[in-house]
């Protein structure tokens, strides 16, 4: 059984998004390592949500509740958030309501920018998270490829896909109003990985050409070297940002990168700019919130980028949503109809078994020909071909049960039970780690 927890911009605070962003993708491998219950997870974090997608074991009737639980718990312990605090804010979801919800997710039909490109490749990054830490399962990996080929089809299928929304081009209409001149305007990135990337793009078809690297990390990046753009590393920062007019942040710093300190020292600077945009584009945050408080500098951050999010255009919108729908309507009736899979050929071999006895007891009576054979053989394939078709047709009816029970009882046919999942991780348990008293919340 598949389940899901989730939080989003719209019920939980930035910050909390912010801590569960680091901490809760780490949680994926002990809960799958030390529930009794939980056999797969994948954890998708983003800058504006929180998913633990999980396969559960759910022969035991309190599995559900247990589960939803532990994860609670380990996702507190890994990320420093109260557990009472993330059980309030996520909502969770079993059956058919996660397959829906994925793929409206992995569609962007859920993101703060409707539609945004981003989010499709932070679901397959998920799930390749998960299979390189061995928590994934089989159900779980049906369901993300699943997804992925519905986002794909809404892009191609609907208006959604050629707009081209992100958060970063978000943040960069939003700056239209303090830029003049876009290509007189010097820009500092901070940041050299593929948000950075996406950011540079996003600028440059605004007219951009005047941008300088800042690397955190003091790692070279490679963008930074085949586009020739001048790269900044450790004492080079508060130079950097008293030259430009506009810093765009959008590092995977785990800690702050930009503080108070620099912009007071680059605005000290002699012909330092007086006024300067920062844009932070970072989870977690790249910019102190205190910088926003210095005179001369404006700060757009997540949390402010989507009070302003735009109304999702009608049409594109509820195309996609309905081609979501249908999508998952036909996810699920695959997966129903693979439940009855064995009981069709539980009766296909009962009927092919009592017709090889038959040809046995005939070739020792000297009775059988190859001619008769295959029209025998072709024959029970014909009986066989409507009762496999109504067997589908039952499951996806939801009453695939009484077709087991029928063969049950017609034929005496009991379909073999379908083998228990198993993880790459084994059936090993480790004592959960928890804190006794989960570290207080700040606002």
């Amino acid at each position: 059984m598949l389940i899901c927890l989730t939080a989003s911009h719209r019920n939980a605070s930035f910050d909390v998004l912010e801590k569960l962003s680091v901490g809760a993708p780490t949680a994926a491998r002990t809960l799958v390592l030390n529930s009794d219950f939980i056999t797969g997870a994948v954890i998708l974090a983003t800058c504006n949500r929180f998913e633990a997608y999980l396969d559960i074991d759910d022969s035991h009737a309190a599995g559900h509740r247990i589960a939803t639980r532990e994860v609670i718990e380990a996702v507190s312990a890994a990320s420093a958030v109260e557990s009472s605090t993330v059980a309030d804010i996520v909502s969770v979801l079993s059956g058919d309501l996660v397959t829906e919800h994925l793929f409206s997710v992995s569609s962007g039909l859920e993101s703060v920018v409707v539609g945004e490109d981003e989010i499709a490749g932070q679901v397959k990054r998920a799930l390749q998270s998960a299979r390189d830490d061995g928590t994934t399962s089989s159900a779980l990996e049906r369901l993300f490829q699943r997804a992925s080929h519905t986002s794909r089809d809404v892009k191609t299928k609907t208006g959604l896909g050629g707009a081209g929304r992100s958060l970063v081009r978000l943040a960069l209409e939003l700056a239209e109003s303090r830029v003049t001149d876009w290509s007189a305007t010097r820009v500092l990135l901070v940041g050299t990985g593929k948000y950075a990337r996406v950011s540079l793009t996003a600028l440059q078809e605004r007219g951009v050409t005047d941008f300088t690297v800042y690397s955190p990390s003091s790692r070279t990046a490679p963008f930074a070297e085949r586009l020739a753009i001048p790269q900044v590393f450790g004492d080079g920062l508060v130079d950097a940002i008293a030259t430009s007019d506009i810093v765009v942040t959008a590092s995977q710093s785990p800690v702050t990168v930009l503080k108070a300190d620099h912009f007071t020292a680059a605005l000290a600077t002699a012909g330092a700019l007086q006024r300067r945009l920062v844009i932070d584009l970072g989870l977690p945050r790249n910019v102190e919130p205190a910088v926003a408080e210095i005179t001369g500098v404006e700060l757009l951050d997540l949390e402010t980028i989507s009070l302003h999010a735009p109304i999702d255009e009608f049409a594109s919108t509820t195309s996609a949503r309905a081609m979501v729908d249908e999508a998952a309507a036909e996810f699920t009736a695959a997966r129903v109809e693979a439940e009855v899979t064995p009981a069709v050929v539980a009766l296909r071999s009962h009927f092919f078994d009592v017709l090889d006895a038959e040809i046995a007891r005939a070739e020792a009576r000297g009775d059988h020909t190859p001619e008769t054979e295959r029209a025998l053989r072709h024959l029970v394939s014909v009986l066989l071909h409507t009762p496999s078709v109504h067997a589908r047709e039952l499951a996806r009816a939801g009453e695939g049960e009484s077709f087991v029970a029928a063969l049950e009882t017609l034929f005496g046919v009991h379909p073999e039970p379908a083998a228990a999942p198993v993880t790459k991780l084994g059936t090993a348990h480790l004592p959960v780690q928890l804190p006794q008293t989960p570290p207080a919340q700040t606002a």
